[in-house]
Protein backbone atom coordinates (compact mmCIF):
# COMPACT_ATOMS: atom_id res chain seq x y z
CA UNK A 1 0.00 0.00 0.00
CA UNK A 2 2.96 2.31 0.55
CA UNK A 3 5.43 3.67 -1.99
CA UNK A 4 8.07 6.43 -1.63
CA UNK A 5 7.03 9.79 -3.02
CA UNK A 6 9.29 12.45 -4.47
CA UNK A 7 8.81 14.84 -1.57
CA UNK A 8 10.66 13.77 1.58
CA UNK A 9 7.73 14.69 3.80
CA UNK A 10 5.10 12.63 1.95
CA UNK A 11 4.60 9.04 0.90
CA UNK A 12 2.33 7.49 -1.71
CA UNK A 13 -0.47 5.36 -0.26
CA UNK A 14 -2.91 3.20 -2.23
CA UNK A 15 -6.15 2.90 -0.29
CA UNK A 16 -8.87 0.23 -0.42
CA UNK A 17 -10.67 2.01 -3.25
CA UNK A 18 -7.51 1.79 -5.35
CA UNK A 19 -6.85 5.54 -5.03
CA UNK A 20 -3.22 6.68 -4.85
CA UNK A 21 -2.91 9.47 -2.31
CA UNK A 22 0.13 11.44 -1.18
CA UNK A 23 -0.01 11.47 2.61
CA UNK A 24 2.34 13.05 5.17
CA UNK A 25 5.03 10.76 6.57
CA UNK A 26 4.43 12.23 10.01
CA UNK A 27 0.80 13.40 10.24
CA UNK A 28 0.14 15.70 13.17
CA UNK A 29 -3.58 16.49 12.78
CA UNK A 30 -5.55 13.38 11.84
CA UNK A 31 -9.32 13.29 11.53
CA UNK A 32 -10.75 9.81 12.08
CA UNK A 33 -14.09 9.13 10.44
CA UNK A 34 -15.07 6.05 12.48
CA UNK A 35 -14.81 6.06 16.26
CA UNK A 36 -14.65 2.37 17.24
CA UNK A 37 -12.79 1.18 14.12
CA UNK A 38 -10.22 3.98 13.75
CA UNK A 39 -10.24 6.41 16.68
CA UNK A 40 -9.84 3.83 19.45
CA UNK A 41 -6.80 2.14 17.87
CA UNK A 42 -5.19 5.50 17.10
CA UNK A 43 -5.47 6.51 20.76
CA UNK A 44 -4.06 3.15 21.90
CA UNK A 45 -1.12 3.72 19.56
CA UNK A 46 -0.50 7.02 21.32
CA UNK A 47 -1.89 9.19 18.52
CA UNK A 48 -4.61 11.60 19.66
CA UNK A 49 -6.73 12.56 16.63
CA UNK A 50 -7.45 16.22 16.03
CA UNK A 51 -11.03 15.27 15.21
CA UNK A 52 -13.22 12.21 15.21
CA UNK A 53 -16.54 10.83 14.13
CA UNK A 54 -18.75 10.04 17.12
CA UNK A 55 -22.22 9.13 18.30
CA UNK A 56 -24.78 11.24 20.15
CA UNK A 57 -26.97 10.51 23.13
CA UNK A 58 -30.72 11.15 23.01
CA UNK A 59 -29.90 14.51 24.58
CA UNK A 60 -27.54 15.35 21.71
CA UNK A 61 -24.30 14.94 23.68
CA UNK A 62 -21.52 13.58 21.43
CA UNK A 63 -19.32 10.70 22.56
CA UNK A 64 -16.71 8.32 21.20
CA UNK A 65 -18.14 4.81 21.40
CA UNK A 66 -16.24 2.93 24.14
CA UNK A 67 -13.82 5.87 24.31
CA UNK A 68 -13.74 6.47 28.05
CA UNK A 69 -14.20 2.82 28.94
CA UNK A 70 -11.23 1.63 26.88
CA UNK A 71 -8.92 4.64 26.55
CA UNK A 72 -10.12 7.25 29.07
CA UNK A 73 -10.52 9.76 26.22
CA UNK A 74 -13.70 11.37 24.94
CA UNK A 75 -14.77 14.70 23.47
CA UNK A 76 -15.51 16.22 26.87
CA UNK A 77 -12.06 15.63 28.38
CA UNK A 78 -9.63 15.93 25.48
CA UNK A 79 -8.62 18.07 22.53
CA UNK A 80 -10.43 15.75 20.09
CA UNK A 81 -13.10 17.67 18.18
CA UNK A 82 -16.45 16.10 17.31
CA UNK A 83 -16.93 16.24 13.52
CA UNK A 84 -20.36 14.64 13.33
CA UNK A 85 -21.85 11.20 13.02
CA UNK A 86 -23.38 9.69 9.86
CA UNK A 87 -22.65 11.46 7.68
CA UNK A 88 -19.97 13.57 9.34
CA UNK A 89 -20.12 17.34 8.96
CA UNK A 90 -17.62 18.36 6.29
CA UNK A 91 -17.45 21.92 7.61
CA UNK A 92 -16.55 20.64 11.07
CA UNK A 93 -13.84 18.48 9.51
CA UNK A 94 -12.41 21.51 7.70
CA UNK A 95 -12.47 23.58 10.90
CA UNK A 96 -10.05 21.12 12.53
CA UNK A 97 -7.49 21.86 9.76
CA UNK A 98 -6.32 18.25 9.39
CA UNK A 99 -3.26 17.16 7.47
CA UNK A 100 -4.71 13.64 7.01
CA UNK A 101 -8.26 12.24 6.97
CA UNK A 102 -8.85 8.50 7.43
CA UNK A 103 -12.32 7.25 6.53
CA UNK A 104 -14.22 4.05 5.71
CA UNK A 105 -16.78 3.08 3.04
CA UNK A 106 -19.39 3.09 5.83
CA UNK A 107 -18.95 6.84 6.35
CA UNK A 108 -21.15 8.77 3.90
CA UNK A 109 -19.32 12.11 4.02
CA UNK A 110 -18.31 12.57 0.33
CA UNK A 111 -14.71 11.54 -0.29
CA UNK A 112 -14.17 14.28 -2.91
CA UNK A 113 -15.19 16.93 -0.38
CA UNK A 114 -12.91 15.44 2.26
CA UNK A 115 -10.03 15.20 -0.21
CA UNK A 116 -10.45 18.91 -0.94
CA UNK A 117 -9.74 19.58 2.73
CA UNK A 118 -6.75 17.25 3.24
CA UNK A 119 -5.28 14.01 1.88
CA UNK A 120 -7.96 11.38 2.45
CA UNK A 121 -7.54 7.61 2.52
CA UNK A 122 -10.22 4.94 2.72
CA UNK A 123 -9.73 1.82 4.85
CA UNK A 124 -12.37 -0.85 4.28
CA UNK A 125 -12.87 -2.89 7.46
CA UNK A 126 -14.58 -5.60 5.40
CA UNK A 127 -11.25 -6.24 3.65
CA UNK A 128 -9.05 -6.31 6.75
CA UNK A 129 -9.08 -7.94 10.14
CA UNK A 130 -9.03 -5.64 13.17
CA UNK A 131 -5.38 -6.48 13.71
CA UNK A 132 -4.53 -5.62 10.09
CA UNK A 133 -6.25 -2.25 10.46
CA UNK A 134 -4.31 -1.64 13.68
CA UNK A 135 -1.02 -2.49 11.97
CA UNK A 136 -1.88 -0.32 8.98
CA UNK A 137 -2.65 2.66 11.24
CA UNK A 138 0.64 2.06 13.04
CA UNK A 139 2.55 2.24 9.76
CA UNK A 140 0.70 5.40 8.72
CA UNK A 141 1.45 7.12 12.04
CA UNK A 142 4.97 5.78 12.65
CA UNK A 143 3.95 3.84 15.76
CA UNK A 144 4.86 0.29 14.71
CA UNK A 145 7.02 -0.20 17.80
CA UNK A 146 4.03 0.52 20.04
CA UNK A 147 1.88 -1.85 17.94
CA UNK A 148 4.41 -4.66 18.40
CA UNK A 149 4.38 -4.19 22.17
CA UNK A 150 0.57 -4.41 22.25
CA UNK A 151 0.59 -7.45 19.96
CA UNK A 152 3.19 -9.19 22.10
CA UNK A 153 1.09 -8.65 25.21
CA UNK A 154 -1.95 -10.18 23.53
CA UNK A 155 0.01 -13.20 22.26
CA UNK A 156 1.22 -13.84 25.81
CA UNK A 157 -2.36 -13.78 27.07
CA UNK A 158 -3.39 -16.36 24.45
CA UNK A 159 -0.48 -18.60 25.47
CA UNK A 160 -1.71 -18.46 29.07
CA UNK A 161 -5.22 -19.57 28.06
CA UNK A 162 -3.80 -22.48 26.06
CA UNK A 163 -1.59 -23.55 28.99
CA UNK A 164 -4.43 -23.58 31.51
CA UNK A 165 -7.38 -24.77 29.41
CA UNK A 166 -7.68 -27.80 27.11
CA UNK A 167 -9.22 -25.56 24.48
CA UNK A 168 -9.42 -28.08 21.62
CA UNK A 169 -11.82 -30.26 23.57
CA UNK A 170 -14.20 -27.46 24.54
CA UNK A 171 -16.89 -26.07 22.23
CA UNK A 172 -17.82 -22.38 22.29
CA UNK A 173 -20.08 -20.01 20.40
CA UNK A 174 -21.04 -16.33 20.30
CA UNK A 175 -24.68 -15.62 19.46
CA UNK A 176 -26.91 -12.56 19.55
CA UNK A 177 -30.69 -12.10 19.55
CA UNK A 178 -32.02 -9.50 17.15
CA UNK A 179 -35.63 -8.81 16.22
CA UNK A 180 -36.80 -12.38 16.68
CA UNK A 181 -33.75 -13.94 15.03
CA UNK A 182 -30.37 -15.19 16.24
CA UNK A 183 -27.39 -13.48 14.64
CA UNK A 184 -24.08 -15.33 14.45
CA UNK A 185 -20.72 -14.35 12.98
CA UNK A 186 -17.94 -16.77 12.05
CA UNK A 187 -15.67 -14.82 14.38
CA UNK A 188 -17.42 -12.11 16.38
CA UNK A 189 -15.16 -9.20 17.32
CA UNK A 190 -12.61 -9.50 20.11
CA UNK A 191 -14.32 -12.30 21.97
CA UNK A 192 -14.49 -14.38 18.78
CA UNK A 193 -10.85 -13.68 17.94
CA UNK A 194 -9.71 -14.70 21.42
CA UNK A 195 -11.70 -17.93 21.24
CA UNK A 196 -10.38 -18.75 17.75
CA UNK A 197 -6.77 -17.85 18.54
CA UNK A 198 -6.85 -19.89 21.74
CA UNK A 199 -7.94 -22.97 19.77
CA UNK A 200 -11.48 -23.54 21.02
CA UNK A 201 -13.88 -25.52 18.81
CA UNK A 202 -16.97 -23.87 17.29
CA UNK A 203 -20.16 -25.59 16.07
CA UNK A 204 -20.07 -26.50 12.39
CA UNK A 205 -23.04 -24.20 11.72
CA UNK A 206 -20.87 -21.28 12.88
CA UNK A 207 -17.78 -22.42 10.97
CA UNK A 208 -19.85 -22.54 7.79
CA UNK A 209 -20.65 -18.81 7.94
CA UNK A 210 -18.37 -16.82 5.56
CA UNK A 211 -16.05 -14.36 7.29
CA UNK A 212 -17.68 -11.37 5.57
CA UNK A 213 -21.26 -12.44 6.24
CA UNK A 214 -23.75 -12.78 9.10
CA UNK A 215 -25.72 -15.94 9.87
CA UNK A 216 -29.39 -15.26 10.60
CA UNK A 217 -31.21 -18.14 12.24
CA UNK A 218 -34.71 -18.87 13.49
CA UNK A 219 -35.61 -20.51 16.78
CA UNK A 220 -35.48 -23.96 15.17
CA UNK A 221 -31.67 -23.67 14.90
CA UNK A 222 -31.10 -22.69 18.54
CA UNK A 223 -29.94 -26.13 19.64
CA UNK A 224 -27.55 -26.36 16.66
CA UNK A 225 -25.90 -23.20 18.00
CA UNK A 226 -25.42 -24.65 21.47
CA UNK A 227 -21.93 -25.30 22.87
CA UNK A 228 -20.16 -26.04 26.13
CA UNK A 229 -19.81 -22.29 26.66
CA UNK A 230 -21.92 -19.63 24.95
CA UNK A 231 -21.30 -15.88 24.93
CA UNK A 232 -23.69 -13.05 24.07
CA UNK A 233 -23.43 -9.27 24.36
CA UNK A 234 -25.34 -6.13 25.35
CA UNK A 235 -24.74 -2.44 24.51
CA UNK A 236 -23.64 -0.30 27.41
CA UNK A 237 -23.47 2.77 25.15
CA UNK A 238 -27.26 2.47 24.85
CA UNK A 239 -27.61 1.95 28.61
CA UNK A 240 -28.55 -1.71 28.17
CA UNK A 241 -27.90 -4.47 30.68
CA UNK A 242 -27.72 -8.29 30.38
CA UNK A 243 -31.47 -8.30 31.01
CA UNK A 244 -32.02 -6.73 27.57
CA UNK A 245 -30.18 -9.59 25.89
CA UNK A 246 -32.15 -12.17 27.86
CA UNK A 247 -35.37 -10.47 26.79
CA UNK A 248 -34.13 -10.58 23.20
CA UNK A 249 -33.65 -14.34 23.40
CA UNK A 250 -37.12 -14.71 24.94
CA UNK A 251 -38.50 -12.98 21.84
CA UNK A 252 -36.82 -15.62 19.70
CA UNK A 253 -38.26 -18.47 21.74
CA UNK A 254 -39.95 -18.28 25.15
CA UNK A 255 -38.00 -20.25 27.73
CA UNK A 256 -34.92 -20.23 25.47
CA UNK A 257 -32.64 -21.28 28.33
CA UNK A 258 -34.22 -24.74 28.38
CA UNK A 259 -33.05 -25.28 24.80
CA UNK A 260 -29.43 -24.27 25.42
CA UNK A 261 -27.37 -26.59 27.58
CA UNK A 262 -24.83 -23.84 28.23
CA UNK A 263 -27.57 -21.59 29.60
CA UNK A 264 -29.38 -24.30 31.54
CA UNK A 265 -26.16 -25.41 33.24
CA UNK A 266 -24.84 -21.91 33.97
CA UNK A 267 -22.19 -21.73 31.25
CA UNK A 268 -23.64 -18.85 29.24
CA UNK A 269 -22.11 -15.42 29.77
CA UNK A 270 -23.56 -12.06 28.68
CA UNK A 271 -20.84 -9.40 28.37
CA UNK A 272 -20.60 -5.71 27.31
CA UNK A 273 -20.48 -5.39 23.53
CA UNK A 274 -18.01 -2.49 23.56
CA UNK A 275 -15.29 -4.68 25.07
CA UNK A 276 -16.38 -7.65 22.94
CA UNK A 277 -16.26 -5.84 19.59
CA UNK A 278 -14.21 -2.60 19.61
CA UNK A 279 -10.93 -2.52 17.67
CA UNK A 280 -8.79 -2.32 20.80
CA UNK A 281 -5.93 -4.28 22.31
CA UNK A 282 -7.24 -3.45 25.77
CA UNK A 283 -10.60 -4.91 24.76
CA UNK A 284 -8.77 -8.03 23.55
CA UNK A 285 -7.07 -8.26 26.95
CA UNK A 286 -10.41 -7.93 28.73
CA UNK A 287 -11.90 -10.61 26.47
CA UNK A 288 -8.94 -12.93 27.07
CA UNK A 289 -9.25 -12.48 30.83
CA UNK A 290 -13.01 -13.07 30.65
CA UNK A 291 -12.56 -16.30 28.70
CA UNK A 292 -9.82 -17.54 31.05
CA UNK A 293 -11.73 -16.86 34.26
CA UNK A 294 -15.15 -17.92 32.97
CA UNK A 295 -13.97 -21.29 31.65
CA UNK A 296 -11.16 -22.17 34.08
CA UNK A 297 -12.42 -20.39 37.18
CA UNK A 298 -14.46 -23.31 38.59
CA UNK A 299 -11.81 -25.97 39.33
CA UNK A 300 -14.00 -27.48 42.04
CA UNK A 301 -16.64 -28.48 39.47
CA UNK A 302 -16.32 -32.05 38.20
Amino acid sequence: MFAPAQAADTISFTDDLGRKVEIPTKPTAIVSMHDSVLTIPLIELGVIPAGSHGRETKQGVPFIRSGKGLTGYDFDNSSIKFVGNYPADVEKVAAVKPDLIITTPWQKAPIDQLQAIAPTIVIDYNKHSDQEIFELLAKITGTTERFNVLLGRYEQQIKRIKRIIDTENITVNVIQPNKGQILVWNTYGNIGKVLRDAGFTFPQITNDIPMDDIGRFSAEKLQDLDADYVFATYRTDQLQSPKDTVEGFEQVVPGFCEYLTACKEGRMLVIPREEASSNSFLALSISAYTVLTHISGHPYNK
